[in-house]
């Protein structure tokens, strides 16, 4: 693993700046200042809002929506039509690159994804190779449409759309759970029983996210983000060995730009992660995803890197939970992640950097009133820092 990549050059970065009107996120993530600490929200086109679940109602499945282009681009640009964010998420779902192996991807109502065809054999394994990635052709078609979908009249996208995948691990843990977990006995039995077929199957899931994130980034994605959701269920050591060198593979992997030259950044967030920042630090991205748990001044002060030197840009990390406290107590705890990060960079050059989001996914009952509360008092205040 190696944190230092080379020197960007001046036609990469005006490629990556002028081909967005909001590049705020952009250049937080490599680490460039900006006029306010810019801000999404992971899962935000999702359940709390009532137009998506009236897109989903018609789709008439998860499935439906996610692997219909023009679903997956309404329901993507449906929350920057309610909030001023800074950066669009692809609309997809962590788990259709193990569809595309075969696994049978389903989604029942209420009780989350499903895998017909679990990996649990040494013969299961052996079967698991890197997809076409002919299979996720409507993941990449949908990339390209919200990309059009976000192109304003003078050429440029109006925020970045950030493409993502699951990271090797927790692709596993579903694979070999065959669905969420409240113990990931199986998967753990394995890891412990058989490390080999354990290795085999992050192998071969390392080279798939790979491909994928590329073929996302072929497709228009101008940022790309590895959520670990459950590397913090793993032990110390476990988490080097079974998880983080998994991501280091991926990573490896990944253009460093897209088709017109601009600059790709890439974003790695680990569920649970924070007590192995120190590691984190030698992952070859540009941005560090934190949970809630994580104080962001410490994380600065460990990973974060000073004025003109090498570090990693922050993201996060405001509990989801808050959003069901009233206004007035949301602006109060956005001040305090905002202050707890620090002085934000300022002047020329690279510096520490924070991109605003929750700690982990929004929740469905989130009331969208609280959301914009969070957006506004995100933008206000961090401006006010800057002044």
């Amino acid at each position: 693993m190696n944190s230092t990549t080379a020197p960007a050059s001046n036609d990469a970065l005006n490629a990556t700046f002028t081909s967005v009107q909001n590049d705020t996120f952009l250049r937080a993530c490599l680490r460039q200042a900006t006029p306010y600490t810019p801000l999404w929200l992971m899962r935000q086109a999702g359940r709390y809002l009532p137009e998506y679940r009236a897109t989903r109602a018609q789709a008439g499945s998860f499935m439906g929506l996610a692997t219909d282009r023009d679903y997956a681009t309404e329901v993507t640009l449906q929350p920057l039509e309610r909030f001023p964010l800074d950066a669009a998420i692809l609309f997809s779902d962590i788990l259709t690159v193990p569809d595309a192996m075969g696994l049978g991807l389903s989604f029942a109502l209420g009780e989350g994804p499903r895998f017909a065809h679990p990996v649990r054999e040494e013969a299961d394994v052996a079967r698991l190779e890197v997809p076409d990635m002919d299979k996720l052709r409507y993941v990449f078609d949908a990339v390209s449409s919200i990309r059009s979908a976000l192109t304003q009249p003078d050429g440029k996208s109006r925020v970045p759309l950030i493409g993502f995948s699951g990271s090797p691990w927790t692709l596993a843990c579903y694979m070999v759970e065959g669905a969420g977990s409240d113990d990931y006995r199986l998967v753990k039995t394995m890891l412990y029983a058989r490390p080999d077929l354990m290795h085999s199957i992050l192998a071969v899931n390392a080279d798939s996210v790979a491909a994928y994130l590329n073929a996302q980034i072929d497709a228009g994605a101008q940022a790309v983000m590895v959520f670990d959701s459950w590397g913090g269920v793993l032990a110390d050591s476990a988490f080097q060995t079974f998880s983080l060198a998994y991501t280091a593979r991926v990573l490896a992997q990944l253009k460093r730009h897209g088709p017109q030259g601009q600059i790709i950044p890439r974003i790695v967030f680990t569920k649970g992660g924070g007590l192995w920042l120190k590691d984190m630090a030698a992952l070859d991205c540009d941005v560090l995803g934190l949970d809630w748990t994580v104080n962001l001044g410490a994380a600065r002060t460990e990973v974060g890197g000073a004025a003109g030197g090498p570090g990693k840009a922050l993201q996060g990390n405001i509990d989801p939970n808050v959003l069901f406290a009233p206004p007035a107590q949301i602006e109060a705890e956005v001040q305090r992640v905002l202050h707890s990060f620090g002085p934000p960079h300022r002047g020329p050059g690279i510096g520490p950097t924070h991109i605003f989001n929750l700690g982990h996914g929004i929740s469905q009952h989130t009331p969208p009133e609280h959301v914009a509360a969070l957006v506004e008092a995100v933008h206000q205040h961090s401006r006010a820092m800057r002044a």
